[in-house]
């Protein structure tokens, strides 16, 4: 797909995912290209630094994935009897090794057991849950990816009939029906990464514009899938959010 957009000869090229970014740039290294990722970009290979990226790429990182001990923090205020977690990723995200290797490193300080379970078809979900349950989960994590946005609905569904609590990187998921997430703002990196492509689109280049980070994560919590699931959000935490859906 890639490769058909560059024969195409764009001005520049947006992506929103980290696989997307990561094909974009091995495909052209002179058209450019502006990213929205979770990851750290240096370390992925998508730019050389921070503030001066080099090359063709920039954009910004909403550093989703380094927010797994805060989450999980958040997760034993609200579930503190949950001494078996789960992290739910899809396994052909690269994403879902390095997030799962922190995630497990912040459950085992706090005592807690991390059951990884992978979803990259719309049954792999369906048997994830049905997992979930056998092996008494308490609570679930939904790892950033493409894919398991795109069946945040199910993924709600299934959540609510099988009484688990969840939480995510962003709040889309709890407006549609998740318990809480937390994390920067996606809509706020799609304003800022359109505004690069029209930096570029008037002659600024990739390798001039500093990578983007987030200045604000904003804790998301709904209401009515809590009381669903029969769980009691502590008033302090409520009182800490940025916004709670009744």
């Amino acid at each position: 797909m890639a490769a058909d957009l560059i024969a195409r000869k764009p001005a520049v090229i947006a992506t929103m995912t980290l696989p997307a970014a990561l094909a974009a740039k091995a495909t052209t290294n002179t058209i450019p290209i502006v990213f929205v990722i979770g990851e750290d970009p240096v370390k992925v290979g998508l730019v050389a630094s921070f503030s001066r990226p080099g090359g063709n790429v920039t954009g910004m990182t909403n550093f989703m994935n380094v927010l797994g001990a805060k989450r999980l923090e958040l997760v034993s205020e609200v579930v503190p009897g949950a001494t078996v977690l789960a992290l739910l990723v899809n396994p052909n995200n690269p994403n879902a090794e390095p997030d799962t290797r922190d995630l497990q490193t912040a459950a085992q300080a706090l005592g807690r057991r991390l059951i990884v379970l992978t979803a990259s078809t719309d049954g792999d979900i369906e048997g994830a849950f049905t997992a979930a349950v056998e092996r008494n989960v308490r609570a679930m994590f939904i790892n950033i990816d493409s894919f398991l946005t795109s069946r945040n609905p199910q993924i709600a569904a299934l959540a609510a009939r099988h009484r688990i609590p969840t939480i995510h990187p962003f709040r889309e998921y709890v407006a549609t029906g998740g318990l809480m997430s937390y994390g920067a703002s996606f809509a706020d990196a799609w304003r800022q990464s359109g505004g690069y492509v029209g930096r570029i689109v008037k002659g600024a280049k990739p390798a001039d514009l500093p990578v983007l980070q987030p200045t604000k994560f904003d804790l998301t919590i709904n209401i009515k899938a809590a009381k669903a699931l029969g769980l009691e959000i502590p008033p302090t935490l409520i009182a800490r959010a940025d916004e709670v859906i009744e």
